[in-house]
């Protein structure tokens, strides 16, 4: 098992993201949403990306400002529109973005099933509805199903509360959401967290991503967000 490189700046977390990339986002809204990464992100200039989330982001900070950057062709996403998503809605308004609804369950799902090697799943979710256009349908036991395939990553960017020095990760209540089926489902899983404690030191018990699924690890100090922005 390969140890995962506990990096000094966010800058260093994020090299190497390349153009054309999938990216899985963390995040709840602003639950576990990885700020950091995302600015870091920006700031390296990947463009053209094709970004997994929850939500399409909120106000202008976080996922709403790599948007607002021009860096994103297509957000694949369960709520792509809120009170606050305004900069999505303009892009996507203005034809410069292009949208992929799944509802939750189907893209956490889907996520874990590239997680886990699954080819492909049957779903009732969507069945009779604009989302199920085109997609195979089967009946089993006299219920109709969707067929599902995997969202995987290139990247994922995810926050947690804390890791160890082998990347063993554990989440702080609802922060948890995503980070885990989105550590799984992609090729490298890029990490901030709140502190990095030495190997041995987290509860067994405690951990729910694993380090072997985690590739580099940032600390990153505390900050608060609202809608309106970020403090």
């Amino acid at each position: 098992m390969s140890r995962a490189e506990i990096v000094e700046s966010v800058d260093e977390a994020v090299r190497g993201i390349e153009d054309g990339s999938t990216v899985l986002v963390g995040g709840f809204g602003f639950a576990g949403m990885p700020f950091d990464l995302i600015d870091g992100l920006i700031r390296q200039g990947a463009k053209d990306l094709t970004i997994v989330s929850n939500n399409a982001g909120n106000g202008e900070v976080g996922l709403a400002a790599l948007l607002k950057a021009g860096r994103v062709r297509k957000v694949i996403c369960s709520f792509p529109r809120q009170s606050d998503s305004y900069v999505f809605d303009g892009l996507y308004r203005d034809g410069k973005i292009e949208l992929e609804v799944v509802p939750q369950g189907n893209l956490a799902e889907r996520m874990r099933a590239a997680g886990a090697g699954i080819g492909a799943f049957y779903c009732p979710t969507a069945v009779g509805t604009p989302l199920a256009e085109g997609k195979e349908t089967r009946t089993i036991d006299g219920r109709e199903y969707v067929l599902e395939y995997p969202i995987r990553g290139d990247v994922a960017l995810i926050s947690a509360h804390r890791a160890d020095t082998m990347g063993n990760l554990v989440y702080r209540k609802t922060a948890r959401n995503f980070g885990p089926v989105m550590a799984t489902a992609s090729a490298a899983t890029i990490v901030q967290v709140g502190g990095v404690v030495p190997a041995g030191d987290l509860d067994p018990e405690a951990v729910v991503t694993p380090g072997i699924y985690v590739d580099r690890v940032v600390k990153v100090e505390a900050r608060q967000y609202t809608v309106q922005g970020a403090r």
